[in-house]
């Protein structure tokens, strides 16, 4: 009983769920913006590509 009581009272699997969970949302804020400025990088690309030929 005093492990589990012991379990719950640590707090270092605690912050790093919550690092993990920083870091998931970092990464999906991260595609969201790369998913929106995805065509117009393409376009940005592509003229760039057209002035070096």
């Amino acid at each position: 009983m005093e492990s589990v009581k012991r379990f719950f009272r640590e707090e270092e699997g605690v912050t790093a769920i919550e690092y993990g969970l920083i870091a998931a949302l970092v990464a999906v804020a991260i595609i969201a913006a790369l998913v929106a400025l995805g065509g117009g990088l393409t376009n940005i690309f592509n003229k760039v590509t057209e002035q070096l030929q």
